[in-house]
């Protein structure tokens, strides 16, 4: 079981997470303890009503990771995720290329459809159309990364023979998200991994039905997807990642035993990697929560 663990450099707090010395000394404390990837989500223009209710800050995640990046050695970075309806395909594939060559092969780019129809209204992408625009992109990424002209037909753009740079040396692993039917069938067809999440009462409605609904469910998923990728001949490694369901109260040693029972059970299951979001009231506490995880969760997994 490996780890990527949220960076909050969406955490709007005057001084605290949004520098490039807070991220530096984030992006260090996560390398020093061990973590193997920490994970930015993406929204480029959500809803007022949603941001200011439950909903949460980002910055762009590109950006944020050259700066992870350019502090780090090893820590992997994973966007979780990236809602690549929103982008020109070729803009993303530039841009995942670039930090990939740059940070010695370090992204995951984690993708997805994508949930807030007014968001993909102010970026002028029609909602309802963003499944065919993921399979469209997911296809662009992969003629981008390969090297050479590329020529596609798109929804909303011709390539008659242009030719994106740089090409990685090694193409970032593409982990599907979402936890429908058609999520786990695109995961089976085109993807390097999976990664759901639980639902919960505190999701849209929508992201409630795409979410899984406990570990029995997630072992039917995983089962389906194995079966889809055996049936359409693709072997080699495959990771799934998803968060526990399980609540951690860091500082509580009783509470870190059930999470790693909780964890387990996520392994049995078929999970490579869990995804883990430690508070962060302040940066001093997030790398405090962060040391603690690792010697209590983390070093006891290994």
């Amino acid at each position: 079981m490996k780890f990527t663990m949220n960076i909050p450099v969406g955490d709007i707090k005057p001084g605290e997470f949004q520098t490039a010395a807070a991220i530096s000394e984030m992006a260090k404390a996560l390398e020093a303890a061990g973590i193997d990837a920490c994970y930015v989500t993406d929204h480029p223009a959500p809803c007022a009503d949603w941001l200011h209710a439950n909903g949460h800050d980002a910055l762009d995640p590109f950006t944020a990771f050259a700066f992870v990046a350019a502090a780090t050695s090893r820590l992997m970075m994973h966007t979780n995720i990236i809602v690549l309806p929103y982008r020109n395909p070729f803009i993303t594939a530039k841009a995942a290329a670039t930090l990939q060559v740059l940070s010695g092969n370090r992204l995951i780019l984690g993708v997805g459809g994508g949930y807030q129809k007014v968001e993909f209204e102010a970026l002028g992408v029609d909602f309802h159309k963003r499944g065919a625009l993921l399979d469209e992109g997911l296809e662009v990424l992969r003629l981008a990364w390969a090297g050479g002209p590329v020529v596609k037909q798109g929804s909303n753009f011709n390539a008659a023979g242009n030719e994106p740079r740089p090409v990685p040396e090694k193409a970032p692993p593409i982990w599907i998200g979402g936890g429908s039917d058609k999520a786990v069938e695109r995961a089976a067809r085109v993807g390097d991994g999976w990664c759901p999440f639980f639902a919960a009462a505190s999701m849209t409605s929508l992201n409630r039905h795409a979410g899984v609904q406990s570990v029995a469910h997630l072992r039917e998923k995983i089962a389906r997807l194995t079966d889809l990728r055996a049936t359409q001949g693709r072997v080699g490694p495959f990771d799934i990642a998803i968060g526990a369901q399980t609540g951690l109260e860091y500082g509580s040693r009783e509470s870190a035993q059930r999470y790693l029972e909780a964890l387990g059970e996520l392994a049995e299951a078929g999970v490579t990697w869990t995804s883990v979001s430690p508070p962060h009231p302040t940066r001093q506490a997030y790398i405090e929560n962060v040391q603690w995880f690792a010697e209590e969760v983390a070093a006891r997994v290994r």
